[in-house]
Formats: structure tokens, sequence, C-alpha cells
């Protein structure tokens, strides 16, 4: 299997994973506030992601010229993200938050062309805005009234701009650093920049029972260590635009598996929205076929 399509794999992984991270985190937060459970569950991962470079000897040393790009990275992909995110969920509906973290792929695409130079096929820019449309379909049934909060909004576009610049500022170290040690630094950076916040919820604290406490492991190893590694590792084979595409399987999953295991019905409208994401992060990723016929001739054809 060559790069291309494992990291494509990783990147349908990751969607799975943090899919199924809202239902950890729905169970979670009715013990501890948010940021406290950010900042648990990347305690876990940095432990976990040191343990690994320590067995599989990848170097951790981190050069002094590149420790403001790296911290940049976990402030914006972990503290802040998480801090918007959390804050703006509570003053909006669950679907008005979807709707306005789908746009993150779009916006990544846009700013990775302005800032890299990236070129992208156009196929690229319409399955990211089809798979916008499917997400649009999966959440507008559920937004009755709709919420007035123009701060929620705003705390929503600041989530997805913080995405945005995670990704823009993950690729370029990609060349310099490998992928456990890249996740490693920007995980313990946001882990630093939870702390506060963690804190300041201390009156809020309470001991976690045990299903609580296995949620948040999962959320640690799974969503932040292995999460966030995966998704490092696809944007240094697939490019911060492509991969971002993928971020729009997160919904799908999520409604999939409420249906599931959750016993939540699904309209034909949420169903046909996530027949048409998929389809869009399919037309996004899919290479077309000048794509296949260069890959062919490149490599032989096929053995």
């Amino acid at each position: 299997m060559d790069k291309r399509h494992s990291a494509l794999i990783y990147a349908i992984a990751v969607s799975v994973l943090w899919g199924l991270s809202f239902l950890s985190t729905k169970v979670a937060v009715a013990s501890l506030p948010p940021m406290t459970i950010a900042a648990a569950r990347f305690v876990v991962a940095v432990i976990l992601l040191y343990a690994l470079a320590l067995g599989t000897r990848e170097e951790l040393r981190l050069r002094l010229r590149d420790l403001p790009l790296m911290a940049l990275g976990g402030l914006s992909g972990v503290t802040l993200y998480f801090l918007c995110e959390n804050t703006g969920i509570a003053l909006l509906t669950a679907s008005e938050s979807s709707l306005i973290i789908g746009t993150i792929p779009v916006l990544t695409m846009l700013a990775d062309r302005l800032a890299f130079g990236t070129r992208l096929r156009a196929r690229s820019y319409v399955g990211a805005l089809v798979s916008f449309a499917g997400i649009a379909l999966i959440v507008l049934p559920s937004i009755g009234g709709g919420s007035s909060s123009l701060a929620g909004y705003l705390l929503m576009g600041g989530a997805a701009a913080c995405w945005v610049v995670y990704a823009l500022v993950t690729k370029p170290l990609g060349t310099k650093y490998g992928h456990v040690a890249i996740t490693f630094w920007q995980s313990l950076f946001g882990l630093l920049g939870c702390i506060p916040f963690a804190l300041a919820e201390s009156p809020s604290w309470r001991m976690p029972s045990l299903p609580v406490a296995l949620n948040v492991l999962y959320l640690g190893v799974f969503c932040s260590a292995v999460g966030y590694w995966l998704y490092v590792v696809a944007i240094d084979r697939l490019g911060a635009g492509t991969t971002s595409v993928f971020l729009n399987l997160v919904p799908v999953v999520s409604v999939g598996a409420a249906f599931f295991l959750l016993g939540e019905r699904l309209g034909a409208i949420s169903l046909a929205g996530g027949a048409v994401a998929i389809g869009g992060v399919y037309l996004a990723t899919s290479p077309g076929r000048r794509d296949a016929a260069a890959g062919a001739s490149k490599s032989g054809g096929p053995s």
C-alpha cells in the first residue's frame, strides 16, 4: 500500500474516532467541566506519546527556532479550539455548531492556497462544498427557531479558524520532525494552555465514576494521542486542504453511532445528507482519470 492510500485510511480512521468522541464527551461532561476534560485527555495523550517515542526511539528534541510554530499548533489546535468550541456549543444548538464547523475544509483549502500556493483540482473544491451541503442536510432539520447568540456564532467561527491555523502550521513541521514528535509537542503545549482554564473550573470538580473515567481514557488514548497522530500523518502525506475534507465525515459517524448505540431516530433527510457528505469526500479525494493515468505510468502499471 502506497503512502497516499494509507493516509486516506488514516484520515477515515480519524473521522471514526472523532465521530465517536461526541458520545464519550456527552458521558464525561455530566461529571466533569469541559476544559477539565480537555486537560485530562491530553495528560493521557502526552504520557502515551512519550512512551511511544521511547519505544520507537523517535527523536523528541525540539529546536529552539521551531518552538513558536510548535507551540502555536498546540495552542490553536488544542487549547483555543476546545475553548471556543465548548463555549460556543453552550450558546448554540449542536446542529448550528456542526454547521459552522463544517466550513473548515473549504476554509483550510483557501488558506492553504494563500499561505503556501497549494494548487488543488477543481473537483477538490467542489467535493468540499458538496460534503458541506451533506452536513447541512443532516443538521438543518434539527435547527428549529435557531439561536440568536452572536457570541456563539463568533466562538464557533473562532474554533473553525483555530483548526485552520493548526492545520497550516503543522504542515511545514512534517519535513523537520517525526509524526510522533509533532503530536507529542503540540499535545504538550495544548495541555499547558488548558491547565489554567481547568483550574478555574476546580469548584465544579468531583470524583468521576468508572464509566466517566473510561470515557476520558478513550478520549485521551484514541481521540487525542492516536487521532491527532493520524491526522498529522495525513496532513504530511495528503496536504492540509485534502485532509480537512475528512472532517465532514465526523458528524456522519456521530449521527450513525447515535442511531446504532443510543437508539436515536434518523429521518430520510439526515440519511440523504450522510450519503451526500460521503460522496463529497470521495469526490474531493479520489484521483481523476488523469491522476490515475499519471500514477499508473509513473509506477509502471499495476503489479
